[in-house]
């Protein structure tokens, strides 16, 4: 087999074992809550300690990529992320698992930050779009089978096999990297900005404990503080960046519109359908008392309809603007999910199954050309940082989308129940997807894209990219 697909096997194998992982957790949240009697906050907390330290990690992945190399990266992250697997499964308490889980996201944040960038360097022209095309769809199935799995192996096995799972595919994954994939790096790399790493890493930290923090009351001096101090901080790092020789946050990537527009539709997606998944679980299984098991089988209409559109958008990825599949993706899960409202404690779990569906079908239009506008907009030395960057919105998306919608979700249950605080919460994540479809659409450009080598150059040159 070519070298080339060595490759897509590798990276699709390694963020499939990533977006499992996520889905598979969401499943059996209740069940780790029951094992360890903990409350909802330290449930946001299993999940947001990942999706944290990918956010931190995911700038900084990138630049070493660029520097050390993006297989010697990916081979080192998968086999961090594989021990984390190991150490939830035998984790004691909910700060074990989190703290676990945050190792997770360690090696999780390296293995994202370079997956588009190794098939950025191994594909080009039309393979290029084959190559996405299949990641997309990898990435469907993973979103697919994860809930159904998740259910299986909670109430067959338990809660920890969820993690242990990973174990084989993380083996397996560093063997093909170390032994299949040639290295690539960035010429013009330079050492990580690790002052800029410490700020972002704190501000992002300090905003989503705010976040979780405000199910006791916005007026509590530890969220108002910790709020405050995440903005100064983000404020810094900005001014740092700006002024660094060697950012790690390469501001100059902001003056292309397509290249914002990507960043609101990663951070769009993760906040709306992906974040809700989670309270849609809750639901299921605290207020219609499903199983594992059958909550896993239910969400297979939202999950199956993401795949099958991710295949199809894989297919028409090459044929139709990303600008019009991302905008309509995300105005079906603003759709979708205004289709979920108004359920109730005694609604069957069939009302939320049209509104599943459609919303599962957008998100799974959006991700296929969302991989390819990640690192599009940039040349092939620059790809590390430019994927690095499209993940970290993905990803604080997610933490804050959890950390915020969660808070609500608890405050909205203990007053009124689960159903009239779903409710709530789906009104919001529909505005979020409607916002992100409007922006996404408007900012995104086809002239900003930067031609592969093969192609004659744009008369007007793209905006310089350098990541350091």
């Amino acid at each position: 087999m070519a070298q080339k697909w060595w490759t897509l096997t590798a990276v699709v194998a390694g963020v499939f074992m990533l977006v499992l992982d996520i889905t598979i957790v969401n499943v059996a949240l209740p069940d780790i809550g029951k094992d360890f009697h903990s409350p909802l906050s330290d449930l946001q907390w299993v999940i947001d300690a990942y999706a944290l330290a990918l956010a931190a990690g995911l700038l900084t992945s990138g630049s070493l990529a660029d520097l050390w190399g993006r297989r010697r990266l990916y081979a080192a992250g998968t086999a961090i992320f594989t021990l984390g697997s190991l150490l939830c499964g035998l984790a004691n308490g909910p700060v074990f698992l989190s703290i676990a889980r945050a190792g997770q996201g360690v090696g999780g944040a390296v293995v994202w930050a370079t997956s588009l960038a190794l098939l950025s360097d191994a594909f080009q022209g039309r393979e290029r779009g084959v190559a996405f095309g299949i990641y997309g769809g990898i990435l469907g199935i993973a979103v697919a089978v994860g809930p159904v799995l998740g259910g299986a192996l909670t109430s067959g096995l338990g809660w920890r096999w969820i993690f242990w799972v990973n174990v084989p595919i993380g083996v397996a994954v560093v063997v093909v990297t170390l032994t299949r994939l040639r290295e690539s790096k960035n010429p013009a790399a330079s050492r990580p900005d690790w002052v800029g790493f410490v700020l972002f890493s704190a501000a992002l930290s300090l905003l989503i404990y705010g976040l979780i923090s405000s199910t006791d009351g916005w007026s509590k001096p530890k969220v108002y503080v910790s709020l405050i101090a995440a903005v100064v901080l983000l404020a810094g790092f900005l001014v740092l960046e700006a002024r660094s020789r060697h950012p790690m946050l390469d501001l100059s990537l902001f003056r292309k519109p397509t290249f914002n527009g990507g960043l609101i539709a990663a951070f769009g997606l993760n906040a709306s359908i992906y974040t809700l998944i989670t309270y849609l679980v809750l639901y299921l299984q605290e207020d219609l008392k499903f199983s594992a098991a059958q909550t896993g089988v239910r969400l297979l209409a939202l999950t199956g309809a993401m795949f099958v559109a991710s295949t199809l958008a894989g297919r028409l990825s090459t044929t139709i603007p990303v600008r019009v599949m991302i905008g309509i993706g995300f105005l079906l899960i603003g759709v979708g999910i205004l289709l979920m409202t108004g359920v109730t404690s005694t609604s069957p779990w069939t009302h939320l199954l049209p509104g599943m569906i459609v919303a599962g079908i957008g998100a799974g239009m959006v991700t296929v050309p969302l991989a390819s506008t990640a690192v599009g907009v940039v040349a092939p030395a620059q790809a590390g940082t430019a994927s690095g960057v499209n993940a970290t919105a993905r990803q604080v998306g997610l933490a804050t989308g959890i950390a915020a919608l969660g808070s609500l979700y608890a405050t909205k249950t203990a007053e009124s129940g689960f159903a009239h605080a779903l409710n709530e919460i789906l009104v919001i994540g529909a505005v979020v997807a409607f916002v992100s479809a409007v922006l996404s659409a408007a900012l995104i450009r086809h002239r900003d894209f930067v031609p592969p080598p093969s192609a004659p150059v744009a008369a007007e040159p793209p905006v310089s990219a350098e990541a350091h």
